[in-house]
């Protein structure tokens, strides 16, 4: 959610922190910050709004020292506003922290530095960060952090400058991501690679309860409690031109058209074709440990979650084994029960979700081998599971997720075929799936070829500021993940439904002013949801239908249609998710949305 950023070097810390801010953008933010040490004082400068409002106020001066600390602030504790963006600093000025998380126990803190004397300037939970450290700062300002952190109930990824102490960054975390990058007589250090890897490609990830103390030539990484610790250097396998838009208007619409060649990535030798079975290197699927699995749990989040739902209609259809999908954030806070022959997927674009996190090391805790579906290498979620499958869809700035989510859907499809193929499907079916995966990403371009005509559509539909989604089968979960990205970015309230539950309640909402998408492509229970679209015409709803080309018939019964290519049914929820985050792309332009920024939204939501 929120960004960081760090430099310690040569160049001049100013562009580099705004550079670095401005890859961050994607995350979601209200408000923006730098501090910079500046001869006998810590400069800040800090503003509401976008990076642009602090740029403009940030002084026209070089700083004689090239070290600073910079920040976006995503609201948690008190409102957006100048008073609450980060850096804070602390009350004698002499120490400056920037801070991504929550800290759970700020009020009893914040009663304490009071009582001590110490004045506030923000609503925020952070400020007591700065607070404590200058509280306990007695020559080292490394000491006085581990201190600090010790008295701290929450999660954090922190930076701190210290005055007395200017040729030193400290960074730390617990539970939000910290990332050292290594260069040449300057280190950079951020939440995020995107922010530094126009810099650098060498990085180094910080584990929980780990610090780095960062100097322009050297860094020492060691535990909250002092101990050394020595961290493997990653080398970093792609570019800045990944995070370009090239020459699309947004990055959403970027990645909606990536979409043939990342899918492919998903699927990109991991196919055995002769043999009708999948490969993931990263999962035991042979070991006997797997052959004994009878159940699976799914966690996940937001979009994710939607994945995870087609992930369980086709695990117990193809691979016939018992599949639960929860939500995350009510997992942690329940009993869930595991069993000796479960396993857990946790699945997560950034690998960094809060509330996955918490549920993976709660299963973990439980028994349950918990193995990771990601899109970051390197994440947390990736090293804290015994295994897993990276989607490989390159890095995703829209904050609606889109070419992560199919490529999710394609892992799931190969974690389908190797539990299928070891028990009840057969070579000729796991063959089948096969080709028809490989076919899909030249019928995803026949898709986007009609973007224009979507787009034709979208402005008809544009001004409604309600919508209902219908699906059933395995695109009950297209449904539901269609009106999450109509809500998110265009800001109208949409639903999904089951398109039999119609009946149970959202029909009583039907009228000329509801526009109901239903998706009727070719499947074993076409025909009943052609009955759910008559029952909404009944009613003088406006349909918008996603049907198979070939089905002229569906033209009489609906307003407009939009057609995909045939897939065989288990490979429909990505042919017919493409259409709907262009429909829903095309809405929120027409709207005057900011596309890449939702409002309220964050990418990476790393607080609970």
């Amino acid at each position: 959610m929120c960004g960081i950023v760090g430099y310690i070097g040569e160049k001049e810390v100013t562009r580099i922190l705004l550079e670095g801010l401005k890859r961050l953008e994607y995350r979601g933010y209200d408000s923006a910050g730098i501090a910079i040490l500046d001869n006998a004082e810590i400069s800040v400068v800090k503003e509401k709004g976008k990076i642009a409002e602090l740029e403009r106020s940030i002084p026209q001066k070089k700083y004689e020292n090239n070290i600073g600390i910079a920040h976006t602030r995503w609201a948690t504790h008190g409102e957006p506003s100048k008073a609450n963006a980060h850096p804070h600093l602390s009350f004698d000025g002499k120490i400056a922290v920037v801070h991504n998380g929550i800290i759970e126990n700020h009020a009893i803190l914040k009663k304490r530095l009071q009582a001590e004397g110490v004045s506030f300037k923000s609503e925020t939970d952070s400020e007591v960060l700065p607070h404590l450290i200058a509280k306990y700062y007695n020559g080292s300002i490394e000491k006085a952090v581990q201190k600090a952190l010790l008295d701290v109930e929450g999660t954090f990824g922190i930076l701190v400058l210290c005055l007395d102490e200017p040729e030193v960054i400290i960074g730390a975390r617990h539970g939000s991501p910290v990332v050292l990058g290594i260069g040449h007589n300057e280190m950079f250090i951020a939440s995020d690679i995107s922010a530094i890897v126009s810099y650098t490609r060498n990085v180094v990830y910080l584990e929980d309860n780990e610090m780095v103390v960062l100097k322009k030539n050297q860094y020492r990484t060691l535990s909250l409690t002092a101990t050394e610790i020595i961290k493997e250097v990653h080398e970093i396998d792609w570019n800045i031109e990944q995070i370009e838009k090239a020459g699309f208007e947004h990055f959403m619409l970027k990645e909606i058209f990536e979409q043939p060649e990342t899918i492919q990535n998903a699927f990109r030798g991991r196919m055995l074709m002769d043999e009708g079975i999948s490969k993931l290197g990263g999962i035991p699927f042979n070991s006997s440990e797997f052959h004994k699995v009878d159940r699976i749990i799914i966690i996940a989040c937001g979009t994710s979650y939607y994945a995870s739902l087609v992930g369980e209609y086709l695990l117990e259809d193809i691979a016939e084994i018992p599949v639960e999908v929860e939500y995350a954030s009510e997992f942690r806070y329940r009993n869930p029960i595991i069993t000796p022959n479960t396993v857990v997927f946790v699945i997560s674009q950034s690998g960094e979700t809060a509330d996955t996190l918490a549920a993976l090391r709660e299963a973990r805790r439980k028994g349950a081998k918990v193995y990771g579906i990601t899109n970051v290498v390197g994440s947390t979620i990736a090293r804290e599971t015994d295994g897993g499958a990276y989607i490989h869809a390159g890095p995703e700035i829209g904050v609606a997720s889109t070419k992560a989510f199919t490529s999710q859907l394609v892992v799931l499809i190969l974690v389908t075929l190797a539990f299928g193929r070891r028990s009840r499907l057969s070579r000729d079916k796991g063959i089948r799936i096969l080709k028809g995966l490989k076919e899909l990403p030249e019928k995803v371009r026949e898709v986007l070829a009609q973007a224009e005509h979507i787009k034709k559509i979208a402005e008809k539909y544009h001004a409604y500021n309600n919508a209902l989604y219908l699906g059933r089968g395995y695109n009950y979960p297209v449904a539901l993940e269609g009106a999450l990205k109509l809500k998110e970015i265009s800001y109208v309230h949409a639903e999904g439904y089951p398109a039999a539950e119609m009946k149970h309640g959202p029909i009583a909402l039907i009228d000329e002013n509801m526009p109901v998408v239903a998706i009727v492509t070719n499947s074993s229970i076409i025909d009943k949801v052609i009955s759910n679209i008559q029952e909404v015409k009944a009613r003088k709803g406006q349909v918008i239908a996603i049907a198979t080309e070939g089905n002229a018939s569906i033209q009489e019964l609906c307003d407009d249609v939009i057609y995909v290519p045939d897939v065989i049914e288990p490979l429909s929820p990505i042919i017919n998710t493409i259409p709907l985050q262009l429909f829903a792309y095309y809405i929120a332009v027409m709207r005057d949305c900011t596309v890449d920024q939702p409002r309220n939204l964050a990418k990476s939501v790393t607080v609970e």
